[in-house]
């Protein structure tokens, strides 16, 4: 049988391998379709023009990415927050449930951006119009999954604690919670993709700084090379940010089976 360091390669080839190479394809593919057929590079730049962009931007490009990320962390953390506060109100008062809750779902259906414009007069165009943005976008998906866990437990495990004359406080800390732990981490992984969505739409209404910013001004100035290499570090922002939740899953949420 192999040894651990062997399997740990074995199973990271298995697992990574196969879309990495699905990526180079793409790149490749890209590379010479933009070739081949002669596309302009303010259309669509080709792999080599948008590694040139990144190069020449290079000393500018980590001050909008940390611009977006901390807009981001700052809005997806301040989401779990009042969240699973909420969430846990409306499990726990039946008035908070039939009253509050409806009101999050009709202001969960108001589209963001529309949201924006009227967030940076109210706020202004500093980072906190953009930290709103990206709360809103992420509250509402934390406290359903959240309301969704606390609400789980067989109703013959609460009955059972009751019958104990179990304080509700314990209740919530030995059964509810823990059973609500792996439907947070549901919302959390949906947050944090739409965070990043979030801060962009903020910086795409009004910004100085940040990927939406570099976008939005590269496509206005038809500098699509770098408007490519913005969304291309943005993506890359946005799958470090999921990782870092689904790691702290694996860390968190030991006691569940998982599929290989």
């Amino acid at each position: 049988m192999p040894n651990p360091p062997a399997g740990m390669l074995a199973n990271a080839f298995r697992d990574y391998f196969p879309p990495a190479l699905a990526i180079l394809a793409l790149i490749l593919l890209w590379e010479a379709l933009a070739r081949g057929l002669g596309i302009q590079v303010w259309l669509l730049p080709s792999p080599t023009a948008v590694g040139r962009a990144t190069v020449e931007w290079a000393g500018l490009l980590p001050q909008h990415t940390f611009a977006t990320a901390y807009v981001t962390l700052a809005g997806f953390l301040l989401s779990i927050v009042a969240g699973v506060a909420i969430a846990l109100l409306v499990t726990i008062s039946p008035f908070a449930m039939k009253t509050l809750y409806p009101i999050l779902l009709g202001l969960q259906s108001l589209p963001k951006i529309a949201i924006a414009p009227l967030l940076l007069m109210w706020v202004g165009f500093g980072p906190a119009s953009k930290i709103i943005i990206v709360f809103l976008v992420c509250f509402f998906p934390i406290v359903v999954s959240t309301v969704t866990g606390l609400t789980s437990p067989p109703l013959q495990l609460i009955d059972l604690a009751r019958s104990f004359a179990t304080p509700l406080w314990r209740i919530y800390l030995k059964i509810r919670i823990p059973f609500a732990v792996p439907y947070l981490f549901i919302g959390l992984k949906v947050s944090i993709t739409l965070a990043v969505t979030g801060a962009v739409v903020g910086e795409f209404v009004a910004a100085k700084e940040g990927l939406g910013f570099l976008i939005l001004n590269g496509v206005q100035q038809f500098n699509t090379p770098l408007a490519f290499s913005a969304m291309i570090i943005l993506g890359a922002l946005t799958v470090l940010l999921y990782g870092c939740v689904a790691l702290a899953e694996l860390k968190f949420v030991t006691w569940q089976p998982r599929s290989n």
